[in-house]
C-alpha cells in the first residue's frame, strides 16, 4: 500500500496560496473542566447509556495543560493553518461577563500560532453549549441566538487582529438534527419540530454573529462550517431518485440554501405545519449575510430509497471498505458534491474544513501504522483536486483530526487522529499517516520556495 501522499504536478492544491491544516474541537481535546462552566455535553455524558464507553470529556487530551507541546507538534508537521474551537463555557460567565482566565488561554494560543506563522482558523461554536443556556431552552429558545451574538462580540473584540479566519458554527446539522431531532447527541431531545426550531435559531445565531464579525474582524475571513453527506438513489427508479433528492434537501440544502438564497428548500412544503421553522420577519435576510467563505466537512455518502410511510428511507452502509465508524469510504462523493454545489449556487470560496477517518489503530513498539487512513487521505485529496480542476474555487484542506480525542457519543472508542494519543500517559505519537501528511506538506513548501527563488532570478 502507498506510504506517501502525492498529487499531480499541475494540481491547484500545490499552489503556494492553497492552505493545508489540521483541526480539533474544544470539548474533544481540552479537558480542564474545572476551569469552565458545565456544557450540555457534560450533562449528556453524565446521563447513563448516552456515551458508548461511559466516558466523558473532563480530561480528554488535557490540551489546556499540553497546549505548548501540541503547538510544537503542529508546527513540526509543516501545516499552514490550525483550526480549533473556542469553548463558550470557558470564556463567558453565566452573567455574560468575561472569564479572563479562559480568554487568556486562547490569546496565548493565538499569539504562539502567529509567532509560528500558522494561520489561526477559529470556530466559535463546536456543539458545547453552556448548560445554563440549555436550562433556559437552549437552541429552542430564540434568545440563545442573541446570546451567541454577544459571545461572538466579546471574543472577537478580545482576540483583535490575531485571527486569520472565523467560523461562526461547526455543523449546525449535528447540533440541530442529532441533538434535538434524533436525540443521539446532546442535549438528547427527540422531536422533528424541535430539530427544525433548533436549526433555525442556529442559523439566526450565525447571521447575527456575522454582522458582529464584519465589524470587529473586518480583515479576517468570516464564514460557517457545514457538513454534507451527498445523497444517492439506490436505483434508477423515479421513486428512489425523488427520495434521494428529498433527503438531500432535508439534510444538506436545509442549511446551505438559507445561507445562499435566503430560503428553505422545497421539501419544507412536504412537512406538516407543526414542523416548520419559526421564521420571523427579517430572519432570512440576517441568515443570508454575505459569506467570505464556506467550510465543508465531508466523511461519507448516504444511499436512499423510496418509503411507503416516510419521505425517504436511508440504507445501511454495506459497500466496502468501511471506516471504524461503519462509514463507506467513497471519495467520489466529495467531488460530486463540490461540483453539484458549484453548478447550483453562487458559492463563495470553499475550504474543506474536515476530512478524515476513524480506523482501528494499534500502538506496536512505539509506532502506529495506519495505511487505511493514509489511503483515505490520499483518495480524498485527489477528489478535491478533481473538483478544483473542474472550476470549484477550493482554497484549503484540513485533516480531521490532529489527534485522537473524545469522539462524542462514541467516547474514546474511535480514533480519528493522524497523531495517536495514549490517554493514560497523554503521550502523543505521530501515526504513519501523520508522517505522510507532514512529508507531503514539507515537500510542497520546499518546491514552493524553489519556484519563488527561480522567479526572483
Amino acid at each position: 500500500m502507498n506510504k506517501a501522499i502525492t498529487l499531480p504536478a499541475t494540481s491547484p492544491l500545490l499552489k503556494n496560496d492553497f492552505i493545508f491544516g489540521v483541526a480539533t474541537a474544544s470539548f474533544q481535546i481540552e479537558g480542564a473542566a474545572d476551569s469552565r462552566l458545565d456544557t450540555i455535553w457534560d450533562t449528556f455524558c453524565a446521563t447513563p447509556g448516552k456515551i458508548r464507553d461511559g466516558s466523558d470529556g473532563k480530561t480528554a487530551c488535557e490540551h489546556v495543560s499540553h497546549w505548548e507541546e501540541d503547538l510544537r507538534l503542529i508546527r513540526s508537521m509543516g501545516v499552514d493553518a490550525y483550526r480549533f474551537s473556542v469553548s463558550w463555557a470557558r470564556v463567558i460567565h453565566a452573567d455574560g461577563s468575561v472569564n479572563q482566565q479562559g480568554l487568556d488561554f486562547y490569546i496565548a494560543l493565538l499569539d504562539r500560532l502567529n509567532e509560528y506563522a500558522i494561520k489561526p482558523f477559529v470556530t466559535l461554536y463546536h456543539w458545547d453549549l453552556p448548560q445554563y443556556l440549555e436550562d433556559q431552552g437552549g437552541w429552542l429558545n430564540r434568545e440563545t441566538a442573541y446570546k451567541f451574538r454577544d459571545y461572538a462580540d466579546r471574543v472577537s473584540r478580545a482576540f483583535g487582529d490575531r485571527v486569520h479566519s472565523y467560523a461562526t458554527l461547526n455543523e449546525p446539522f449535528c447540533s440541530a438534527y442529532l441533538g434535538y431531532e434524533a436525540g443521539i447527541h446532546a442535549p438528547g431531545h427527540k422531536s422533528r419540530a424541535y430539530g427544525k426550531q433548533a436549526a433555525h435559531h442556529l442559523l439566526l445565531a450565525h447571521g447575527l454573529a456575522m454582522e458582529v464579525l464584519e465589524r470587529n474582524a473586518p480583515e479576517a475571513l468570516n464564514g460557517i462550517v457545514l457538513n454534507f453527506s451527498p445523497c444517492y438513489p439506490e436505483s434508477d427508479s423515479a421513486e428512489d431518485i425523488e427520495a434521494a433528492n428529498m433527503a438531500d434537501e432535508y439534510f444538506n440544502h436545509w442549511y446551505l440554501q438559507p445561507l445562499l438564497e435566503q430560503r428553505y428548500p422545497d421539501v419544507l412544503e412536504k412537512l406538516p405545519r407543526s414542523e416548520h421553522p419559526p421564521v420571523m420577519p427579517g430572519d432570512m435576510a440576517i441568515i443570508g449575510h454575505k459569506l467570505d467563505y464556506i467550510g465543508i466537512n465531508y466523511y461519507t455518502r448516504e444511499r436512499y430509497q423510496a418509503s411507503a410511510s416516510e419521505l425517504f428511507e436511508k440504507l445501511e452502509h454495506e459497500q466496502q471498505p468501511l471506516t471504524d465508524m461503519g462509514w463507506e469510504v467513497f471519495p467520489q462523493g466529495l467531488t460530486d458534491l463540490l461540483l453539484d454545489y458549484h453548478q447550483r449556487y453562487l458559492l463563495p470560496p470553499v475550504y474543506i474544513t474536515e476530512n478524515g477517518a476513524a480506523m482501528v489503530d494499534k500502538l506496536v513498539d512505539g509506532k502506529v501504522d495506519d495505511p487505511e487512513r493514509l489511503a483515505y487521505l490520499q483518495s480524498h485529496l485527489q477528489a478535491v483536486d478533481d473538483a478544483a480542476m473542474q472550476g470549484v474555487d477550493v482554497r484549503g484542506y484540513f485533516a480531521w483530526s490532529l489527534m485522537d480525542n473524545f469522539e462524542w457519543a462514541e467516547g474514546y472508542l474511535k480514533r480519528f487522529g493522524i497523531v495517536y494519543v495514549d490517554y493514560e500517559s497523554q503521550q502523543r505519537i505521530i501515526k504513519s499517516s501523520g508522517y505522510a501528511y507532514r512529508d507531503f506538506l514539507l515537500q510542497k513548501a520546499e518546491q514552493g520556495a524553489g519556484k519563488q527563488q527561480a522567479g526572483a532570478r
